[in-house]
C-alpha cells in the first residue's frame, strides 16, 4: 500500500486532488481526534490578543480551540490549498472562528512578521517545497514566535497505517527535521514522537 505522501508527491495539483476527492468524509475517517488537536494547541503557548494561522486547516478542526486559546481579541487564520477542504469547514461552521484563506501555504497573501504562531497539522510531508514552506512560515511569524508540526499519531503509527516501514530519509525523524528547520529560520525547542502523538514546537530566529 502507498503512503499518503506518495500519491500525493507534494505536487499541489495531486494534493488538491487527493484531498479534495476526501474532503467530504474526511471528519468522518477521524471522528476521535478533536481532543488531540486542542492538547497541541495548548502547546502553543498562545495568550489573549495573538494571532495565529492554521497552515494546511483542512476541515479546520484546529480552528475552535485555536479561537479559544486567542480570545475575542486574537486573529484566527486558516489557510488551505484544496477548495473543497475550505467549503467542509464553512458547512462545520468554523468559519464563524477564523477567516479562512484558499491559498498554498508556499505563497501566503500575509504581510512579514503579522502572526504570532503558526500551527500546521500533517502540513510538512505535502508541501511541495519543505524547506520553501517552511521559509515562508518563517516570513510571516514575528522573532521569537512559534511553530507546531503536528499529527495526532506518531511516526510509526502512520506508517503501519499505510503499510510502509520508516526509513531514515523521513523528513519528520527528528535530526532531519531540526536539520530543516534551522535551515529554513526556526530552532527546533520541543520533538514528540509517540503512538498517540507526534508534536514538533519550534521558534522563529
Amino acid at each position: 500500500m502507498r503512503s499518503m505522501q506518495d500519491e500525493t508527491s507534494n505536487d499541489p495539483a495531486r494534493v488538491r486532488e487527493f484531498f479534495g476527492s476526501r474532503a467530504a468524509r474526511w471528519e468522518a475517517r477521524f471522528p476521535d481526534d478533536g481532543p488531540a488537536y486542542e492538547a497541541a494547541v495548548g502547546e502553543l503557548g498562545l495568550r489573549e490578543g495573538d494571532a495565529v494561522l492554521d497552515a494546511g486547516c483542512g476541515t479546520g478542526r484546529a480552528l475552535p480551540p485555536l479561537r479559544a486559546a486567542v480570545g475575542r481579541t486574537g486573529t484566527v487564520l486558516g489557510a488551505d490549498l484544496t477548495p473543497e477542504m475550505i467549503s467542509e469547514a464553512v458547512r462545520a461552521g468554523r468559519h464563524s472562528c477564523a477567516r479562512l484563506l484558499l491559498a498554498d501555504v508556499c505563497r501566503l497573501p500575509l504581510r512579514d512578521g503579522c502572526l504570532d504562531a503558526v500551527f500546521g497539522a500533517g502540513l510538512i510531508s505535502h508541501l511541495a517545497g519543505p524547506d520553501t514552506g517552511l521559509r515562508e512560515l518563517a516570513r510571516v511569524v514575528r522573532p521569537g514566535g512559534t511553530l507546531a508540526l503536528f499529527h495526532p499519531v506518531g511516526r510509526a503509527a502512520l506508517a503501519a497505517r499505510h503499510g510502509r516501514a520508516l526509513t531514515a530519509d523521513d523528513i519528520r525523524a527528528e535530526p532531519n527535521l531540526r536539520t530543516l528547520l534551522a535551515t529554513s529560520g526556526w530552532r527546533l525547542t520541543s520533538y514528540t514522537d509517540e503512538d498517540d502523538r507526534y508534536l514538533a514546537l519550534a521558534t522563529r530566529t
